[in-house]
């Protein structure tokens, strides 16, 4: 069995790699549902859209899924502390995507205006909600959650479900809602043609605009932020004990692996890189070339985060030794291993049967095929 540290190691990447295969997978469906009422203007419009992702939404779910099962098993106190801290958020994610597959399912069972424009709405809620409450819990997770630990390691939030929505944090939601938007606009690129597709590349190119733009603002923020420093000892093959270190914190601390690691600067530039290339394919509507582009981006947005606070995964601002770390947050070494030859054997056959699905329902969804299909198309 591999190394308890290189375990722990090797479980922060494959969490992120999770976190990315949402953002990428589920991230297009869910900026598609966002821009349903928006680049829809007619009830067949709209069924386009619907159509073009739902071959696929409930497949890419398995990236949500299994990204919340990995933190379960893998980091259980950080699942523990999370949910226990943003809870209320975490309900309102849940409310908002109950709309997503009733909308999918009911919404065209009935021809009425107003039946179908509730549930297009409701759709959106479902989509756009989730995106910008992610975004929110990862700028306050970089700023540091009130949380601390008794003597029997029972964790206490102490503080509130408005607190939450601080100018960081909804600057931070506002990037991985345009982030999503961005994404799903490009695969409509791919997906549709003719006014839908115009208007599916004025929204690519505002939506990664205000991205990168955020990107920027929120890396200047991060640069004057108060960071954290273990300044003690720290065993990596230690057994679970969070509590058995120091931490401070220092004025642009999230930076300092960029010093210490030089290639890791190569991350976020990718995040820059990837959203410049989409707004040169998205203006030249090359769709593919766009989607796997805001791809990139992606990639380079959500593993800037994880390598700015490495090792730390969930500060504490309260009782900053209590913070979690990819060192003591984690479950036992042979949990570890069990899951990563799990992951290992699986997560090729989940990216192999999506690429072949995705294959096998390629081509563009029109109009004419929703008036072909009236009756078997959402």
């Amino acid at each position: 069995m591999l190394d308890y540290a290189v375990l722990k190691f090797i479980w922060w990447l494959l969490v992120g790699v999770l976190l990315l295969g949402f953002a990428v997978m589920d991230g297009h469906d869910m900026g598609v549902g966002t821009l349903l009422p928006f680049i829809g203007r007619k009830d067949e419009e709209r069924r386009v859209l619907l159509n073009s992702v739902g071959p696929h939404w409930e497949g890419n779910q398995v990236w949500f899924i299994t990204a919340g099962g990995a933190i379960f098993a893998a980091w259980p106190l950080i699942y523990s502390t999370a949910f226990s801290g943003f809870y209320f958020a975490m309900l309102a994610v849940l409310w908002a995507l109950f709309f997503r597959p009733v909308g999918f399912d009911y919404r065209s069972k009935l021809a009425s205006p107003t039946w179908r424009n509730a549930w297009d709405w409701g759709i959106f809620v479902g989509s756009a909600v989730p995106a910008l409450v992610f975004g929110v819990a990862f700028g306050n997770v970089i700023q540091g959650v009130p949380f601390h630990f008794d003597d029997t390691m029972l964790v206490f939030y102490t503080g509130s479900f408005w607190a939450l929505f601080n100018p960081f944090a909804l600057l931070t939601g506002v990037i991985s809602l345009a982030m999503l938007v961005a994404h799903g606009a490009n695969y409509l690129l791919v997906r549709t043609e003719g006014v839908i597709r115009e208007r599916a590349r004025v929204a690519s190119l505002g939506a990664t605009v205000i991205m990168l733009v955020g990107f920027a603002v929120a890396g200047v923020m991060v640069a004057g932020m108060q960071g954290y420093v273990i300044t003690s000892v720290v065993n990596p093959d230690a057994a679970l004990n969070p509590l058995n270190k120091t931490v401070v914190q220092q004025a642009g601390a999230w930076l300092n692996n960029y010093h210490t690691y030089p290639l890791t600067i190569a991350i976020p530039v990718l995040a820059f890189v990837g959203g410049l290339a989409s707004l040169f394919f998205a203006a030249r509507r090359c769709g593919v070339a766009a989607f796997v582009a805001t791809a990139v981006a992606e990639f380079g947005i959500i593993f800037t985060a994880g390598v700015s606070m490495f090792p730390f995964v969930l500060p504490s601002s309260s009782d900053l030794a209590n913070s979690l770390t990819v060192w003591d947050c984690v479950s036992s070494h042979r949990t570890l291993g069990v899951m990563f030859w799990v992951a290992l054997v699986m997560t090729p056959v989940i990216i192999l049967y999506t690429s072949w699905a995705y294959r096998v329902m390629r081509g563009p969804v029109t109009v004419e095929h929703i008036r072909a299909t009236d009756h078997t198309s959402y």
